[in-house]
């Protein structure tokens, strides 16, 4: 009996060999899982790093114009960690009333703040077009306020007499 008890019977070791093939499976398991999560995690800061710098350029080209910084959505790695993988920056687009011309500034730094991304998104696009038509406009009015103050001007329409008794007009509409 001494001997039955101290050497292993042939029953006993086949389910320890099943444990010992099932704790195998398990970390060969747990070994996939946690290379597939360290992949994860590498894409996720790869993301993060990319949305950071995207919206950080966007508030340095539009410093003065960023209105509270940029916000972010963020996703929980399989590590526990919050990273960002999509981001937005306010900014005002508004017209500066009663100023073409700073509405032109303003514009043009608009278009600048939208585009400053290395890869601008759908969106940044959208806004630069916007800013773009912005542009347009402000030119238009400054066109329209020069015109108007060159007609009110005495000088001006003795200049465009003179003009017009030589035959030598230009137009300068765009």
């Amino acid at each position: 009996m001494n001997v039955a008890s101290t050497q292993p019977s042939p029953l006993t070791s086949i389910p320890s060999r099943r444990i010992s093939a099932g704790i195998i499976n398990r970390n060969t398991q747990s070994t996939e899982t946690s290379q597939q999560d360290q992949q994860l995690i590498q894409k996720l800061k790869a993301r993060d790093r990319v949305v950071r710098a995207h919206e950080a350029a966007h508030v340095a080209a539009g410093a003065g114009l960023v209105q509270g910084g940029a916000s972010f959505s963020y996703q929980r790695g399989p590590d526990g960690v919050q990273y960002a993988i999509g981001g937005e920056v306010s900014i005002d687009t508004s017209k500066v009333a009663g100023d073409p011309q700073a509405s032109l500034q303003k514009a043009q730094q608009i278009q600048a703040a939208a585009l400053a991304p290395a890869q601008p998104s759908d969106q940044d696009r959208a806004v630069a077009a916007r800013a773009a038509q912005m542009a347009i406009e402000a030119r238009a009015e400054i066109i329209k306020q020069k015109s108007d103050a060159n007609q009110s001007s005495p000088l001006a329409s003795s200049s465009a007499e003179n003009a017009g008794s030589v035959g030598n007009l230009i137009d300068f509409t765009a």
